[in-house]
């Protein structure tokens, strides 16, 4: 199975229309499988909500999102899946001269005798006592906006908005996107706040930016709704995650030796950060590198040498010995901005024949350092660095990081992976990857040098295994994002980045040794 499609809400409003008018795809037959369809995934997604018949409350936009939150409702009562059903409209529909996908999924739904009112922003007394009672729901369902959304919610949307997040009982869930959600959305407009978005491929990415993803809470795929070849079309990137990415990484064959498993070279840690270089070699070690040459300064070289077991230390000076060359390069966990690190930084950089995994303090120092990037380069920023990298207001990075990401890319000739609770990875030819974290295990100092210790272990075998002519440093951060958040998924409890790195090393060897 290939990776899930994502694309923008304005291409996904396109791709609605090329469906009915070159696929010949009928809209109220979309509709109605969308509703059938979710049905069925929130059914299997909530088994024990449905174990007691709950009741459902509808909020329908006047739009196909609100058309497919009425067919999904109908699709339950059909079924016997809900006791009680109540629609609450933003407008109603006069049926005697609309004949749209949301006119007739409300007229199935008044044949029913399922209960209705319009929104008014003016309420009467029965209508706010109406509302009061939806504390005794088990269910909204949020189908107010969808892809069609070019702005701010405003009005009465807003107000139904307000009032889904104002209950505290019901779970909520959003059909497609959250209501208020679209490409353009900031944590200063309104938004539905879902337990679970029920969301149609091809996903939207807006679904996924780092801050909005918090209000989608669980995302449930609704699949089989459009033909794969047009979802192709549009696509803008793809969602990753550890079991598509582990088969991209060839196994270790059982006569490999330390050297032919790639040799990482970590320049890392100062006084007060030895922690961040050790956890970054114990990353380079437990995704499959064969040696890991840690290079610290001379006055944490003693700390470093009697704290890290299987890893060669030793100090960051010209005069030591170099006794073999590497496979890869790793520069900047707890390194400091002292300027004195440009020369070591400068250096890696001309190295043209070894990939390079620049991280923290080094992404400071390389936005100073004039240089060419090979291609093979992979920087790990989190939203503060790389704002300070790429001059871009942080809030603008959480909120669409995609076109900044892309831009950098291609401008460096290098791979950006964008470190948050979602992860993106943009590669300079216009490649695009995304892996959902929402993963609460990682929200501790150390994760990051984890994450580049990781990049810095795979892309050191995958160097030696295929050469530099055909090495992808995409593949390598894709797959190094994925083991992270496998390994924080893993994890039981709170964790410090050692037993992350364990659980990344057992995860990367059921992978990779083939045993």
């Amino acid at each position: 199975m290939g990776s899930k499609k994502l694309v923008s809400a304005k291409a996904a409003a396109q791709l609605d229309k090329e469906a009915s008018s070159s696929w010949g795809l009928n809209v109220f037959a979309l509709v109605e499988s969308v509703g059938r369809t979710g049905a069925a995934r929130l059914v299997r997604a909530f088994p024990a909500l449905f174990q007691k018949k709950p009741k459902i409350a509808v909020f329908a936009g006047s739009g196909n999102n609100g058309a497919d939150a009425m067919s999904m409702v109908k699709s339950l009562l059909l079924r016997g899946k809900v006791k009680d059903a109540l629609l609450i409209l933003k407008k109603l529909p006069d049926v005697s001269v609309s004949q749209t996908p949301h006119s007739q999924a409300f007229l199935s739904l008044a044949k029913m005798n399922v209960p209705f009112l319009a929104w008014d922003s003016a309420l009467s007394s029965s209508q706010c006592s109406k509302y009061r009672e939806l504390e005794t729901f088990d269910i909204i369902l949020d189908g107010i906006t969808g892809a069609g959304l070019e702005g701010e919610i405003k009005n009465q949307a807003a107000e139904m908005v307000h009032v889904i997040n104002e209950v505290k009982q019901a779970k909520k869930i959003s059909i497609d996107m959250p209501s208020g959600n679209f490409d353009g959305w900031n944590s200063n407009m309104p938004i539905v706040g879902a337990d679970a978005t029920l969301a149609i491929e091809p996903l939207k990415l807006c679904l996924y930016t780092p801050a909005a993803r918090p209000f989608a809470g669980r995302i449930i795929s609704i699949e089989g709704i459009f033909p794969q070849a047009l979802m192709d079309a549009y696509a803008e990137a793809e969602l990753l995650d550890w079991e598509m990415e582990r088969r991209k990484i060839p196994m270790i064959q059982a006569d490999a030796y330390k050297y032919s498993r790639g040799v990482v070279e970590i320049h890392a840690g100062s006084i007060g950060a030895t922690g961040a270089a050790r956890i970054a070699a114990r990353g380079a070690e437990a995704s499959g590198a064969g040696l890991i040459r840690l290079l610290v300064d001379e006055d944490i070289y003693p700390i470093v040498a009697a704290s890290s077991s299987g890893v060669m230390v030793a100090p960051d000076i010209p005069s030591v010995e170099m006794r073999f060359s590497p496979d890869a390069a790793l520069l900047g966990p707890g390194w400091g901005r002292d300027p004195k690190r440009l020369p070591a930084l400068r250096k890696a950089i001309e190295r043209q024949d070894v990939p390079l995994i620049i991280d923290a303090d080094a992404i400071c120092l390389a936005k100073d350092a004039a240089a060419a990037y090979n291609g093979k380069t992979i920087f790990t920023p989190h939203a503060g660095e790389f704002s300070a990298f790429s001059g871009a207001p942080k809030e603008e990075i959480l909120a669409n990081p995609l076109p900044i990401l892309k831009k950098t890319a291609y401008e460096k000739k290098a791979v950006i992976l964008f470190k948050s609770h979602v992860m993106f990875i943009a590669a300079e030819d216009g490649r695009v990857g995304v892996v959902d974290g929402m993963t609460p295990a990682l929200g501790a100092g150390g994760s990051g040098d984890l994450l580049a210790g990781l990049c810095a272990g795979i892309a050191g075998r995958m160097h030696k295994t295929a050469g530099i002519a055909v090495f992808d440093a995409y593949t390598c951060a894709c797959t190094a994002a994925a083991l992270l958040i496998a390994a924080g998924k893993k994890a039981c409890g709170f964790v410090d980045p050692f037993v992350l790195a364990d659980n990344a090393a057992q995860l990367a060897a059921d992978a990779w040794l083939g045993q």
